[in-house]
């Protein structure tokens, strides 16, 4: 057996942000002096912390974060929101309460925000008929000019706030603006645009990368290697291994990336040597899939590899209301369009690789 032909190069990762719940708020049409909303999150976990931060989205596309002390939070989760981040607030709130029951969605803030302006969110669903919510993909249209991930947010136990039965507020500086409302009913009821999920699933596919790249070694002609919560699937053509499908489990669904012909060993192909196919990203069954090209080509000491989402996401919607937002906005199932990731491996010596990595937003 070739030495470098046991050895395997996995370019592809998942990274997963935990999140309890998420609240999202809507007032473009009747905007403040500064924002057109507002993003509720709530944190119980190693990595993040305990507590809850406010994202005030901006006029000018770009957000500021409002967050308690409680919580250690990166700058970098937030470069897929908008054009990026504005400010991040260490933010002492009065209340700050955000729950989910068999009513709908209950929430309460108050706090100052930058501008020394007293804020109030206030959201009390008090309707008697069954929610029905669904699974969804949140669509990633306004995501910065430089993402550093393919943003995957996941929303399970998803539903808008229903105007009946609800007392809602958002006041800023004293003044209540009036939310956006969705422009069909669903479920047979008139719903804001605000809209919250009790089980998110927050994932970066493929996290831009500038550093050193390990080697797996393989033992004989393994089918799965192992690596923490990750999975990998190999087929093997004589004595050289590819990249069927990669599983990566966390707490709520497993994602999985599956390549069709699988991925070739990046140490194994011949100088000048092209391979590309499809793959395609999954999570739950109710949540369908998204679908592109990949393309690794070998020049001299350097692969190159890039994916590109060209096929976009195809949902599987499983009632009449869900199918018609699909089809009237078409973002929802096009925004991963305008996404192109590129990587540069380089062997520095032998069996020394490093890798060069990134996410580029089209203009589409």
């Amino acid at each position: 057996m070739n030495t470098e032909q046991s050895l395997l190069i996995n370019p592809f990762h998942f990274a997963v942000d935990p999140m309890e719940r998420v609240l999202l708020i809507n007032f473009q049409r009747d905007p403040d002096e500064y924002y057109i909303g507002f993003e509720v999150q709530v944190f119980d976990d190693e990595i993040n912390g305990q507590g809850h931060l406010v994202i005030g989205w901006r006029r000018d596309s770009k957000v500021d974060v409002y967050y308690q002390k409680s919580l250690a939070l990166s700058e970098k989760n937030f470069d897929t929101a908008g054009k990026g981040l504005a400010d991040k607030i260490e933010c002492l709130f009065e209340v700050a309460s955000f729950e989910i029951n068999e009513r709908g969605a209950q929430a309460l803030y108050r706090f100052t925000d930058k501008y020394q302006r007293s804020v109030k969110i206030k959201i009390n669903e008090r309707n008697y008929k069954k929610r029905q919510p669904f699974s969804l993909l949140a669509p990633m249209e306004s995501a910065a000019e430089t993402p550093s991930c393919l943003p995957l947010i996941y929303l399970f136990d998803f539903y808008f706030v229903r105007k009946n039965h609800t007392v809602i507020a958002i006041k800023i500086d004293g003044k209540e603006h009036a939310l956006d409302t969705l422009s069909f009913p669903m479920d047979g009821m008139k719903m804001y645009f605000t809209r919250y999920s009790s089980k998110p699933l927050i994932a970066g596919f493929n996290p831009s990368l500038d550093d050193h790249v390990s080697l797996i070694k393989l033992t004989g002609q393994q089918e799965v290697v192992k690596k923490e919560s990750t999975f990998i699937e190999l087929i093997w053509s004589e004595d050289c291994p590819s990249i069927k499908k990669i599983r990566q489990t966390n707490p709520l669904h497993p994602l999985e990336l599956t390549f069709v012909p699988p991925f070739p060993s990046v140490t194994g192909l011949e100088n000048n040597q092209m391979k590309e196919g499809l793959f395609q990203i999954s999570c739950h069954s109710s949540l369908g899939l998204i679908m592109g090209r990949y393309q690794v080509i070998k020049r001299g000491r350097t692969i190159k590899i890039k994916c590109y989402p060209s096929e976009g996401w195809s949902p599987v919607p499983e009632k009449w209301s869900i199918r018609f937002l699909y089809r009237t906005a078409p973002v929802f199932k096009e925004w991963t369009k305008s996404y192109e990731w590129s990587a540069y491996i380089y062997e520095r010596k032998q069996k020394n690789y490093y890798m060069h990595s990134s996410w580029k937003k089209l203009n589409r």
